[in-house]
C-alpha cells in the first residue's frame, strides 16, 4: 500500500493546476441549485476524459449525474457538490468540495487503471446538485441511486480541519396567514391584521426557545408583511427552519412550532395555511470506524486534526439523508482560521493559495481513503459493522 499511496499522491499532484483552474472558474461562474448546467457539464467532461462512464440527468434532475469505473464490489462513492448561494456565489465552497471529489476520482483512475482487477471494486462519482436547497441528495436517495453502494464520502471547506462533525436534522415550514383588509386609519375596526398574526408567531417562538434542548435551532423570516402602512394586511407570511440533533426531537419541536402558528391565528382572528418548504434533511449518522479510517489517512499525510467539539457551529445538509442509509463521512479541510461559510469572504478565500491547498488536501485524503476501502477488507467490514 505504501507504494500505491505514493503513486496516487504523485498522480494527484500532477492534476493540481487543472483542478485549481476549474475550481477558480466555478468561483467566477457560480450557478444556483438545479441550475448548475455549466458546472455539471465540465465535471462530467473531466470524468469522461479519465475513462469514467457517465449517466446524466439522474433522479429526475438535469444537473445530477452518476459516473463509474471498475466493476464488482465494494462500491465506493465520492460526492461532488456544485451549487452556489444567491448573491454570495461560492460562499459555501462547493467549488472546492466538488472538485476535491472530481480530482480524487481522476487520480484514482490514473493510479488504479492496471491495479484494480475486474470484479475487484467500483469507484462511483455522484454529482449532487442543490445542496443549498436541501434537495439533490434527497432526490437521489428516493430514486435509489445509493442502493448497493458500500460507503460514500466528500470533504468540505472550513476554517478548521475536522473529521467528526454533526449535522442537525432540518424541517422547513411556511406559514401564510389570511385576514381582512381595511383602511388602517379610517376603518381599523373592520380589518383583521394578518401581519399581527406573524408578529404573534415570532413572539411565541421567541418564548418557546426558552424551553427547548440546547441542540434545537428555530429561525425564520417574514416573507410577506403587507403592501402599504395604511392598508391592514389581509395576507402575511413567514418561513421558518426547525433543527434538532435527532428525528424524534425534530418532530416534537416541529409540532410545537406549528401550534404556535395555530395559536397566533386564533389570537388575531386569522386563518393560517401551513406548508412544508422542502423535504426533511436528516441528521448525520456518525460512523466511528469510518472516521477513524480517515484519521489514519491524515496521520499518514502528517496532518493534524483540529479537535473542535463536533456539536459546535453546526448546520444541516442533505448528506444526512445519505448517512442514514449507507456509511458516510463529511470531513472538513481547512482554508484558513477566522472565516465562516455563507459569506463573501469565504467565497473569495476559495481561490487563494490557501483555498487551493485545501482543495488538494481533499483530493489526497479522499483518494487514499477510497483505496483503503477497496484493498483493506477488514477496514471496510469495520465501517459496515459500525453502521
Amino acid at each position: 500500500m505504501r507504494e500505491l499511496r505514493e503513486e496516487y499522491l504523485k498522480a494527484a499532484e500532477g492534476l493540481r493546476k487543472k483542478l485549481t483552474d476549474l475550481s477558480d472558474d466555478f468561483f467566477r461562474n457560480p450557478e444556483l441549485g438545479l441550475e448548475e448546467e455549466r458546472t455539471s457539464a465540465m465535471m462530467q467532461g473531466v470524468l469522461k476524459e479519465a475513462g469514467y462512464s457517465v449517466e446524466s440527468g439522474v433522479a429526475g434532475m438535469k444537473t445530477a449525474f452518476k459516473a463509474s469505473i471498475g466493476s464488482g464490489s465494494p462500491k465506493i462513492a465520492l460526492l461532488a457538490e456544485m451549487d452556489a448561494l444567491p448573491g454570495i456565489g461560492h460562499g459555501c465552497g462547493h467549488n472546492i468540495a466538488g472538485m476535491a471529489s472530481i480530482g480524487a476520482s481522476v487520480a484514482l483512475a490514473k493510479t488504479l487503471s492496471t491495479r484494480l482487477k475486474p470484479g475487484q471494486g467500483t469507484i462511483l462519482v455522484l454529482g449532487t446538485p442543490a445542496e443549498e436547497l436541501g434537495k439533490g441528495k434527497v432526490e437521489m436517495v428516493k430514486a435509489g441511486v445509493f442502493e448497493g453502494i458500500d460507503a460514500s464520502m466528500m470533504v468540505h471547506g472550513s476554517s478548521k480541519r475536522t473529521v467528526l462533525k454533526h449535522f442537525l436534522g432540518l424541517e422547513r415550514l411556511n406559514f401564510t396567514f389570511h385576514g381582512k383588509s381595511s383602511h388602517a386609519s379610517a376603518y381599523p375596526e373592520e380589518g383583521i391584521n394578518a401581519l399581527d398574526a406573524v408578529i404573534v408567531l415570532f413572539n411565541s417562538i421567541g418564548l418557546l426557545r426558552q424551553q427547548v434542548r440546547s441542540d434545537v435551532r428555530i429561525h425564520g423570516i417574514i416573507t410577506d408583511g403587507g403592501k402599504k402602512p395604511n392598508i391592514i394586511p389581509e395576507r402575511a407570511a413567514a418561513s421558518f427552519y426547525v433543527r434538532a440533533n435527532d428525528l424524534k426531537e425534530l418532530a416534537s419541536v416541529k409540532e410545537r412550532v406549528i401550534n404556535c402558528a395555530k395559536g397566533a391565528a386564533t389570537a388575531t382572528g386569522c386563518t393560517v395555511d401551513i406548508g412544508n418548504g422542502g423535504d426533511l434533511n436528516a441528521p448525520m449518522k456518525i460512523n466511528g470506524a469510518f472516521i477513524d479510517l480517515y484519521r489514519g489517512v491524515l496521520k499518514t499525510l502528517g496532518l493534524k486534526e483540529d479537535m473542535q467539539p463536533p456539536e459546535k457551529n453546526v448546520g444541516s445538509s442533505d448528506i444526512g439523508n445519505v448517512s442514514q442509509i449507507i456509511p458516510t463521512i463529511h470531513p472538513h479541510v481547512p482554508i484558513r482560521e477566522g472565516i465562516n461559510i455563507h459569506t463573501r469572504e469565504f467565497a473569495e478565500a476559495t481561490v487563494t493559495p490557501e483555498g487551493h491547498r485545501a482543495l488538494m488536501e481533499g483530493v489526497s485524503t479522499l483518494g487514499l481513503t477510497v483505496m483503503e476501502l477497496l484493498f483493506n477488507r477488514e477496514a471496510l467490514e469495520a465501517v459496515k459493522k459500525d453502521f
